[in-house]
């Protein structure tokens, strides 16, 4: 660090009688802004007069065997120093700021500080005591050496202020950090959390995401149609005619469902009917023959035992057909059967009545 002596050059001796002797410009090195030329005239060093247009016929500058540039601007310097921890595989790293201006050039080109971080640092290296302030803990504990470190400083600086001759120097603030092998690590720590969150973070988004839509497709068709025509994803003229298909192809569907309903009942009550028919056709001829059956009421007990709803209409039906089937007895009516006792209830008295 060039700083606050920039450059040092030697001059050459300027030959000629006095009245027309002149250093040439291109002798003096260039002037940045903020420095000043130091001239070193026999054994005294001399600064040139600040804000004077440079003179190549002035006496210092004829006279002068070498030039210094020093800095004279205000500057923050940091100075680093290495700190023991609990284990010595560890160190703790010190970097301490001040802030340093030049307040005598002469002095400083006199006394050669080109790097002035070297009389801070051996300035820093002085407090002795700064070592067992971060001895007893361990690397992964460096914000609480930090604090104390911060406050080692203060007090130092304030009993023991750093100087270095020509110049003011003021303690500003002292940074402790762990070693390169620890910030790595914890950099890849923090790295591999931050993606950990990042995916974690995305996975609830997806979920949140995945439940919105759940409850809009819940919602229905017609309320997905309107979100997607209020982000302008979906034309209004499509969605209108899928609509309009979709409400035709329902009516279309229910129609069928319908009449396949009604065309099953028929079929159903038809075969209902058909096997009430049956049973009544067998039953009567089976009991044709017989003279002393009560066919009215044969009739009705079958028809509750079926548990059919249409049975006075079948009874009517049967009556009609047993009314068609008397003349079968062509003889008249016969006095011995009249008057022979009907059976109880309707039914046969016993097995040999049935038989003629």
């Amino acid at each position: 660090m060039n700083y606050p002596v920039i450059a040092e050059q030697v001059l050459a001796t300027v030959q000629g009688a006095w009245w027309s002797r002149r250093r040439r410009r291109d002798d003096m090195p260039q002037l940045p802004p903020g420095a000043v030329y130091v001239l070193r005239v026999g054994g005294n060093y001399r600064p040139f007069p600040e804000g004077m247009v440079f003179d190549p016929a002035h006496p210092d500058v004829l006279d002068a065997s070498s030039v210094s540039l020093v800095d004279t601007r205000a500057r923050l310097v940091e100075v680093e120093r290495t700190l023991p921890s609990v284990s010595e595989a560890d160190n703790f790293t010190v970097r301490a700021s001040f802030t340093c201006q030049v307040t005598d050039p002469a002095v400083i080109a006199r006394q050669g500080v080109i790097d002035v971080t070297v009389p801070l640092r051996a300035y820093l290296m002085g407090d002795g005591d700064l070592p067992r302030v971060s001895a007893g803990h361990r690397v992964e504990e460096v914000n609480a050496v930090r604090t104390e470190v911060g406050h080692r400083m203060t007090a130092y600086s304030a009993i023991v202020p750093p100087r270095v001759a020509g110049m003011s120097v003021e303690f500003v603030s002292a940074e402790v950090h762990a070693s390169d092998d620890l910030r790595d690590w914890e950099q890849k720590l923090r790295d591999e959390r931050r993606s950990w969150e990042l995916q974690r973070g995305q996975r609830d988004f997806e979920t949140q995401d995945a439940l919105r839509i759940a409850e809009l497709l819940a919602q229905g068709s017609d309320h997905v149609d309107a979100f997607g025509i209020a982000r302008k994803e979906i034309d209004v003229t499509e969605a209108a005619a899928r609509i309009h298909r979709s409400t035709g192809e329902e009516a279309a569907r229910r129609h069928e469902a319908e009449a396949a309903d009604r065309a099953h009942a028929r079929n159903r009550e038809t075969a209902e009917t058909q096997i009430r028919r049956d049973m009544l056709l067998t039953l009567l001829r089976q009991m044709g023959g017989n003279e002393y059956v009560d066919y009215q009421q044969v009739l009705e007990q079958v028809l509750r035992e079926t548990k059919s709803q249409k049975a006075s209409g079948v009874g009517a039906a049967a009556d009609v057909r047993m009314v068609e089937s008397g003349p079968a007895h062509r003889g008249g009516p016969n006095p011995a059967r009249e008057s022979s006792p009907r059976p109880q209830g309707g039914f046969v008295k016993d097995e040999d009545d049935v038989v003629e």
